[in-house]
């Protein structure tokens, strides 16, 4: 049980890069040059992880990793993307279907029946991503942005997760979790030309740019390796689903100390966003009591 501290901790992590993402993003930083700036932080996060041994595969194996580097990539683009256009308070509760997808995905590659568990968990993510896009305020557009990048990143990291606990133990997670990040780092190189260069010279951006994706590499590198050395996907990604719940109250915080638009949110959208992020959680701890 001792390596659920290590998802436990990515969701707090996560909400602080998000929350400083968010910031830069109103500074008029884009997604690209955040991404490229965090997948470099978690090229050298984890890199370290080759000290843990393992075994290269052949040659007709090198594919895996270049998948599962391509939809950390989509995963990523779509949470940056989630922030920019909406709330964090809306976005991290609606990541946090990502259990939902593992329990899905794992059912379907091992071919046993989906549980009633799965099914009761999904109508409670259903009811909980209604009650954070029923706010009554806001744009409308912007919202339903929000929830289909969400959405789209959860699917994104939930194959993720299944892929690396399934092809983990014939690398070693000392060779296949660096070799996805080199790919990652690497493919973002094509970004340089999109990267705003003049914005990150100001120290007033790189105070923002910087923390925040340093935040958002650790945050992968504690539910990485939790999903890498000791698989348990569905049971990690619960843990790491508390993210929902501490995104509303943080996000409302953050916005209250250096401004922002959830800080002006009435106490009811408040309220209910509050509700919506519990009734998610509800949802994944159902999927894990259930599963014990």
């Amino acid at each position: 049980m001792m390596h659920l501290l290590l998802p436990l901790s990515a969701s707090l992590l996560f909400i602080g890069g998000m929350i400083f993402t968010k910031r830069a993003s109103l500074a008029g930083i884009g997604p690209l040059t955040f991404l490229f700036v965090a997948n470099l932080c978690a090229a050298g996060v984890f890199s370290l992880l080759w000290l843990l041994g393992g075994e290269v595969p052949p040659v007709d194996r090198w594919w895996q990793p270049v998948l599962i580097a391509g939809l950390y990539l989509m995963g990523l683009s779509c949470t940056f993307l989630a922030i920019q256009k909406g709330d964090v308070s809306v976005a991290t509760p609606v990541f946090g279907i990502k259990v939902i997808f593992v329990a899905l995905l794992l059912t379907v590659v091992e071919a046993t029946p989906l549980r009633v568990s799965i099914w009761i968990a999904a109508c409670l993510a259903t009811l909980g991503i209604g009650l954070i896009q029923w706010t009554g305020e806001g744009k409308r557009h912007h919202l339903w942005l929000t929830l289909v990048f969400a959405l789209s990143a959860a699917g994104c990291f939930a194959t993720f997760d299944v892929l690396v606990q399934r092809w983990s133990p014939q690398w070693g997670p000392g060779r296949l979790l660096p070799a996805i990040y080199w790919t990652v780092g690497a493919a973002s190189l094509l970004l340089v030309p999109w990267v705003q260069w003049s914005d990150l010279r100001r120290v007033e951006i790189l105070r923002l740019v910087l923390p925040g994706a340093v935040l958002v590499a650790l945050q992968a590198f504690c539910i990485v390796l939790a999903v890498g050395m000791f698989g348990d996907a569905a049971r990690v990604n619960v843990v790491y689903a508390l993210r929902g719940l501490w995104g509303v109250g943080l996000a409302w915080l953050a916005a209250r100390i250096w401004g922002g638009s959830e800080a002006n949110l009435s106490r009811s959208t408040l309220f209910t966003r509050f509700l919506g992020a519990a009734v998610l959680t509800a949802a994944v701890v159902v999927v894990i009591v259930a599963g014990d």
